[in-house]
């Protein structure tokens, strides 16, 4: 679509992009943090060629093409900042996301099965990020199934069984709520729903994280996971691996829902 020296910025921009991404990656498995900084190398250089590019356009005379992608970018980054905001999304998957519209707004290379549509990058990076993390709770209920564990079905897809003793040495959310009345232990999975809208309001998840770092406030919760013998937790995958793997097969391959939707037309 784009000359080769309009493509060449993006090029640049995207391996900074993705190197990150790599980086991140492996923070976010090993610490379930990226710390902010961990982008300013990548804006310094995704940022200038973003601008390389947006200006190659322009001097060829196609400004309301370089103000259409400016104004997706500008749309895709405050959803997925109000989503963060909201509670709704990861900080720094949201980040990723927003400066991936910053800094590779289109397609560094033509990919396999051609360009989508809208030819906006971001986008394809986050419909393929979902797609490919739709494998994740297929692997999780597979690895149920094998170990027996049991649990209303849907649970068996997002979550499972970890020893109460030591669920804080584990990554994700509890399940279930957890009381004792005259010596009985009361157990229930939380709602979907329910759990919906804890992460909203941010009041009433119990994140291990939480466990790890503050054990003080939840010595009651502690105790009860401890009795329980075992515990269902969220698998927590961090959303930010789907996004670089997003990502590269984005550029590689294409648009995943676009594919979909050309096969269901028989186009």
């Amino acid at each position: 679509m784009f000359a080769d020296q309009v493509q060449t910025p993006m090029i640049i921009s995207a391996v900074a992009v993705l190197v990150t991404l790599l980086y991140a990656s492996v923070l976010d498995i090993r610490d379930r943090r990226v710390p902010f900084r961990t982008w300013y190398p990548m804006l310094a250089v995704g940022i200038p060629a973003a601008a390389w590019f947006y200006v190659s356009i322009g001097l060829s005379g196609r400004w309301g093409l370089v103000a259409g992608y400016i104004a997706l970018s500008i749309i895709f980054s405050l959803m997925f900042y109000l989503f963060a905001a909201k509670n709704l999304f990861g900080g720094a998957d949201a980040w990723a996301l927003i400066f991936c519209a910053a800094c590779i707004p289109f397609f560094p290379v033509t990919p396999l099965f051609g360009y989508p549509p809208l030819g906006f990058l971001p986008f394809t990076v986050l419909t393929n990020a979902v797609f490919l993390n739709l494998i994740v709770p297929v692997g999780i209920f597979v690895m149920n199934v094998a170990k027996k564990n049991r649990a209303p079905v849907p649970y068996m897809f997002f979550g499972f069984p970890v020893d109460g003793a030591s669920i804080q040495k584990t990554f994700g959310f509890v399940m279930e709520d957890m009381e004792e009345k005259e010596g009985v232990l009361i157990r229930r999975f939380v709602g979907m729903r329910e759990s919906l809208r804890r992460m909203v309001s941010g009041e009433g998840r119990i994140y291990t994280k939480d466990l790890r770092l503050h054990p003080e406030q939840f010595k009651k919760e502690l105790a009860l996971y401890k009795q329980a013998g075992t515990v269902w937790i969220s698998y927590a995958v961090p959303f930010i691996i789907p996004i670089t793997a997003g990502l590269i097969s984005a550029i590689v391959l294409g648009d995943f829902l676009f594919l979909i939707m050309k096969a269901v037309m028989g186009v």
